[in-house]
């Protein structure tokens, strides 16, 4: 099993920059895959960010290319969303996953979820 705690959200002004931090635990909780999803209101949650446990390759939503960046620290079970040049739509709860095995493409379904924190981007 896999606890994921979110942290870093809050409300800033378009064009700033905010960094969530994911803290894992468990027994092999720094070998998964990892990233983030979001969840606008009204909206389904969608895919924002992946990256592989083993040569730390990441991969992108469309919508947060060149402007959000994943990293991880394997050695800490930390991983970290760096969002740069936020705008309103980017407005909605993050939440941090972890994948069983290798992460498989955008619609892979993750096996564990965090709690979700707020970002709110005003205009």
């Amino acid at each position: 099993q896999v606890q994921l705690v979110e942290s870093g959200g809050g409300l800033v002004q378009a064009g700033a920059s905010l960094r969530l931090s994911c803290a894992a635990s468990g027994r092999t909780s720094s070998r998964y895959d990892m990233g983030w999803f979001r969840q606008a209101p009204g909206k389904e949650r969608e895919f924002v960010a992946a990256i592989r446990f083993s040569d730390l390759s990441t991969y992108y939503a469309d919508s947060v290319k060149d402007r959000f960046t994943i990293s991880r620290v394997n050695a800490k079970n930390l991983a970290y969303l760096q969002m740069s040049s936020l705008k309103p739509e980017d407005t909605a709860v993050y939440y941090c996953v972890a994948y069983l095995g290798l992460w498989s493409g955008t619609s892979a379904s993750p096996a564990y979820w965090g709690q979700g924190t707020q970002v709110t981007v005003s205009s």
